[in-house]
């Protein structure tokens, strides 16, 4: 009676695994390549709330204890210097809940970056193997510091920024777009 049951189930299964179509792994790879490829290099345009934002070379940001920046999204000018000031406003350790910033070339492949910064602890998370990637960074931050960094995007685009404290990149990120 149970190996009635569960054929049904595993016709059904199987049923549903099949049902991708004819596409190849190759097409699919390709699709799939294609896709985050046209995601990663979106306009700046396309992204929501850009028009609710002032264009400021003096960007401000606050990080937590529970692993957010205040704010996810700034406009600033291409070819100017743009002045960042990062305060840790939480109350845990750096040890366990340190917090900075690092601006990122476009493009660049975040969960690659991520898991190398994990790697990187004699350099404060910042992975020497992503140098060619970091525009710019803070040091990592304790309880109640902050750091100011200054640096230029001379290209317009969509840069992305981080916190490279291991596991923090998933949630703590956001975007410049230099226009």
């Amino acid at each position: 009676m149970k190996r009635l049951f569960l054929m049904p189930l595993v016709a059904g299964a199987v049923f549903f695994a099949a049902c991708g179509g004819n596409q190849t792994k190759e097409e699919s790879a390709t699709t799939e390549s294609t896709e985050t490829t046209a995601t990663e290099q979106a306009p700046a345009a396309d992204i929501p709330g850009l028009d609710t934002v002032a264009v400021s070379n003096e960007v401000a940001l606050q990080a937590n204890d529970l692993m957010t920046f205040d704010k996810k999204l700034f406009r600033v000018k291409a070819g100017e210097p743009v002045k960042l000031t990062l305060k840790n406003v939480g109350e845990m350790p750096k040890e366990s809940m340190g917090h900075n910033v690092v601006v990122l070339t476009p493009g660049t492949d975040l969960p690659a970056f991520g898991g190398e910064a994990i790697k990187a602890v004699d350099t404060e998370y910042i992975p020497v193997t992503f140098g060619s990637s970091i525009v710019a960074h803070t040091k990592l931050l304790g309880p109640g510091e902050t750091d100011t960094i200054e640096f230029t995007l001379d290209e317009k685009g969509v840069y992305p920024f981080v916190c490279s404290f291991p596991g923090h990149y998933g949630v703590m990120q956001g975007k410049i777009v230099a226009e």
